[in-house]
């Protein structure tokens, strides 16, 4: 009878630590920007980030145009035969356009760390990873990774996604 106890309550430790080991490894994935962009798009700072944007797109598409009309004058004053207007013209056309080039290449390195640090700032971490945590904790993972930013997750099943929870809690929380 001893034995018989003694083996019962072997096995049942060993499924008790079977089970908390077994929990010990469940992971999960979230992709963060997609939480940013569903959750945040309304507030000031996405707004101003949105603005300055599509400035800058503005900006740009005038500087292209502008390229462009010199290009047509200058097919113009090439079937024209004034080789001096085509020179200056080509001098014109390839000034602009390496400004076009340089003020893109700051502009678009200026918007993308401004994105970073809307993604980044305490305010909208702390909200998210705190909600993260809790649906996490709810469903039983132990740890959770931010999908599009680890570059060693080659594979995983949409069951582990929580984007969509967390997401949806953050919203309802927002009053959304």
């Amino acid at each position: 009878m001893y034995k018989k106890m003694v083996l019962v309550s072997a096995l049942f430790l060993s499924a008790v630590i079977g089970l908390s080991a077994q929990q010990l490894t469940r992971f999960a994935v979230v992709d963060l920007p997609k939480i940013y962009t569903a959750f945040f798009k309304d507030s000031k700072a996405v707004r101003d980030f949105e603005e300055r944007s599509a400035r800058v797109q503005a900006d740009i598409d005038k500087m292209n145009a502008e390229i462009q009309a010199l290009q047509k004058n200058r097919l113009d004053a090439a079937a024209a035969g004034d080789q001096q207007k085509v020179l200056a013209l080509d001098n014109e056309i390839y000034k602009k356009t390496e400004y076009l080039k340089e003020y893109y290449r700051i502009k678009t390195a200026e918007l993308e760390d401004q994105r970073k640090k809307l993604t980044q700032s305490d305010t909208f971490l702390k909200q998210v990873y705190d909600e993260i945590r809790i649906v996490a904790e709810s469903d039983g993972y132990s740890m959770v990774l931010n999908l599009k930013e680890s570059s060693g997750i080659l594979w995983y099943s949409p069951t582990v996604d929580i984007t969509d929870k967390v997401l949806n809690n953050l919203l309802t929380k927002a009053g959304r």
